[in-house]
């Protein structure tokens, strides 16, 4: 079974911009129910489907199916629920580990979040000056709810 670790945080400044090179993400959700969420991405030229159960802490069961991009650019046109998730991902290294920092624009501009995908729940880590608050137990921050309540509407 696949699974993902990850915790997410809110950014503070731009001092992490400098380090960072972004690629922009479209993506909209078949299925965003919290026990189960089904997501169609595309990144740059590929489109990925993703299937993710209900969060346990900061693990997740997750499973990731590379598609035709024809079809997932399709799904995102014609099937998935709206608005779709327009944003950019940054990939910062610090301290061994890679920050994926996500900055939103359409009704979710504003809004910056920074994750940190780990081996183990209790995994040691140290943050970057950059990353303020936790918010990986708030579901306000979940790209699937951003859609039934955007970040403009906060």
């Amino acid at each position: 079974m696949g699974k993902e670790i990850e915790r997410k945080f809110l950014v503070r400044g731009d001092m992490w911009r400098s380090r960072a090179q972004g690629t922009a993400y479209r993506q909209g959700y078949l299925n965003s129910d919290k026990e189960r969420t089904v997501r169609v991405r595309t990144v740059g030229g590929r489109a990925f489907l993703t299937i993710k159960g209900p969060a346990a802490g900061a693990t997740r069961p997750e499973y990731e199916y590379e598609i035709p991009l024809a079809d997932g650019r399709a799904m995102l046109d014609i099937l998935v629920e709206k608005p779709i998730i327009e944003k950019t991902r940054y990939r910062v290294p610090f301290e061994g580990l890679i920050w994926e920092i996500d900055e939103f624009f359409g009704e979710n501009a504003g809004l910056i979040v920074a994750e940190v995908e780990l081996a183990s729940e209790g995994q040691a880590f140290s943050k970057p000056d950059w990353v303020g608050e936790e918010v990986t137990a708030d579901p306000r921050y979940f790209n699937a709810n951003l859609i039934h309540h955007p970040y403009c509407r906060w």
